[in-house]
């Protein structure tokens, strides 16, 4: 059940704003573009890698209160297959953060229930960090609230291109014919497998791009777009996001008629 006077102190902005969310209908799973550090950065005339730092308390605040909120899932788009395009300076420095997050926020996840996950090509990535990754999935493996998932070495479609060549490998040796590959079948070799697609995905400094990010799982997500950086998000965006997902009608490709969304394989009109 969720305790309120955790989510929001009494009396708070954030309380205020908490108050009017309906918790009966809250997404089940939101996944976040993390954007605007650099720009965070070069504002107060600091280095890029300034802004990951101080993304890292924005971080720890919207795991926290999603884990509150007792949302089954929460994804984070912390470094894609295209940041290696990126200074080795600041590649470097983004990975020395998230070893460092991760060991001094394991205690956090486990006494928050959190399960721990890596989505993307961890297995790419240097072995140090492998490592720290690795100790925080076995520490977490036991967790049953909500499932916090990274996107690490991550690309919507190398993730596509991923799930196919296991279909593809199954196909070959006779445990799958391509007459039993559908939809779920696809969705099963994803790296989001057994957990509900986004419901809401929130992209922070303004840009109007999905950048590579759960393409196959965001299909019917609602997007909200702020423009305020990450490093200066805090609960109360989410709260606001979550009350703006909350104002939308979600139809998936249907049309509302007297307050009924078709059923699946029903004529929309």
């Amino acid at each position: 059940m969720i305790q309120k006077d955790e989510v929001a102190s009494p009396g708070s902005a954030e309380r205020r704003l908490f108050d009017e969310i309906d918790l009966a209908r809250l997404p089940r799973h939101v996944a976040v573009i993390m954007d605007g550090n650099g720009r965070w950065a070069r504002q107060r005339g600091f280095p890029r890698v300034e802004g990951h730092r101080a993304g890292i308390a924005s971080v720890r605040e919207i795991v926290e209160s999603c884990a509150r909120l007792e949302l089954d899932a929460l994804t984070l788009y912390a470094f894609s297959v295209e940041n290696w395009k990126r200074p080795r300076f600041e590649i470097v420095t983004l990975m020395s953060l998230l070893k460092e997050y991760l060991n001094k926020e394991l205690a956090n996840l486990l006494k928050n229930d959190i399960r721990f996950r890596v989505v993307g090509r961890m297995n790419e990535l240097d072995g140090s960090v492998q490592k720290e990754l690795s100790r925080g999935l076995a520490g977490t493996s036991s967790c049953r609230g909500m499932t916090f998932n990274i996107a690490l070495n991550y690309g919507g479609r190398t993730e596509i291109v991923d799930a196919c060549r296991s279909l593809a490998h199954d196909v070959s040796a006779g445990r799958l014919t391509p007459e039993q590959i559908d939809e779920e079948t696809l969705g099963s070799r994803l790296s989001t497998a057994g957990l509900p697609d986004p419901d809401l995905l929130i992209r922070t400094s303004g840009e109007m791009r999905v950048s590579n990010f759960l393409l196959w799982q965001i299909a019917y997500s609602e997007i909200w777009v702020t423009p305020t950086l990450w490093p200066d998000f805090r609960k109360r965006h989410l709260f606001e996001a979550i009350l703006d997902f909350q104002k939308r009608e979600r139809r998936y490709g249907g049309v509302i008629d007297g307050g009924r969304v078709p059923e699946s394989g029903e004529a929309a009109g």
